[in-house]
């Protein structure tokens, strides 16, 4: 890989866009990044009126809370001896429960909130690695040269419907079964985030996503509009937005998009730690 980036906010750049559509009268999406933890989040959020964008915001405001809180305490590279999984993987599970436990308290405590729940996407860069946790069909791309890939697999009842052989995948696209998730975070008392690690490369972009663009907008058609705007990132994410609304908008539409500009290798040794804390 490229030599060491002393941070992660100069390793990696961000950029992010949201809309409400043309059909919904509100946008019920959430999303946050911060670029000095290389954490990104981004939620989906479900229920009656004004429940959805209540659900997912507590998922987005807890996750970026409480991650920067434990990432203070804990190396997200490192392994807990515990229970011998990455503390990335550790903590997004963690913190994902909690929000899960909050937002399901709610729906059971306030009568407006009856209900009411949200996909969640979170991805934590380190090491030259990202870590990411997901819930529902709120999804990770990953464009690695010429190769664009969905990195998270949807927890609905479409992809088991594709995965058990019913239906393809082109005739997943005209399903009238596109939004009916089979986990969501706060409906039960308990939630199972899936998590995995991967090894990223510089050059590397990703993709977080709700499926207020995916439903609207092919995969090719989201790759195109990458290669052809990925030198200007902010302009990619509009433009992403904007596709989603020209096929007609049916939902709202957020993206998170992140290029990982150069290694960003924790330091291991005594004297790479002290060259990292005088850069």
């Amino acid at each position: 890989m490229n030599a060491p980036v002393t941070t992660l906010a100069h390793a990696l750049e961000f950029a992010s866009a949201t809309d409400p559509g043309i059909v919904r009268s509100h946008n019920e999406d959430s999303m946050g990044a911060d670029a000095e933890l290389g954490l990104a989040v981004l939620a989906d959020g479900m229920g009656g009126y004004n429940a959805g964008e209540v659900a997912s915001g507590i998922a987005v405001a807890m996750l970026a809370k409480e991650m920067r809180l434990a990432l203070a305490q804990h190396k997200a590279h490192e392994v807990d001896p515990g229970s011998k999984q990455l503390w990335a993987e550790r903590l997004i599970r963690e913190n994902a429960s909690k929000a899960n436990a909050a937002i399901y308290q709610a729906a059971h405590s306030q009568p407006q909130y009856a209900g009411m729940g949200t996909t969640l996407v979170v991805a934590l860069f380190h090491n030259d690695r990202v870590t990411v946790g997901h819930i529902g069909d709120s999804r990770m791309y990953r464009m690695r040269g010429d190769a664009f890939e969905q990195v998270t697999r949807d927890h609905s009842l479409l992809q088991e419907q594709i995965d058990s052989g019913m239906i393809t995948r082109e005739q997943a696209r005209f399903s009238q079964n596109k939004n009916l998730v089979t986990r969501a975070v706060g409906v039960d008392p308990e939630v199972d985030t899936e998590v995995h690690s991967y090894e990223v490369r510089p050059g590397d972009i990703y993709v977080l996503c709700s499926d207020g663009l995916t439903d609207m907008v092919p995969d090719e058609d989201i790759q195109n509009a990458l290669e052809m705007l990925q030198a200007n990132l902010p302009l990619a994410a509009s433009q992403l937005v904007q596709l989603a609304n020209d096929a007609g908008g049916r939902d709202n539409i957020s993206v998170i998009l992140v290029r990982v500009r150069g290694s960003y290798a924790a330091p291991t040794g005594w004297w790479d730690k002290l060259k990292a804390w005088f850069k």
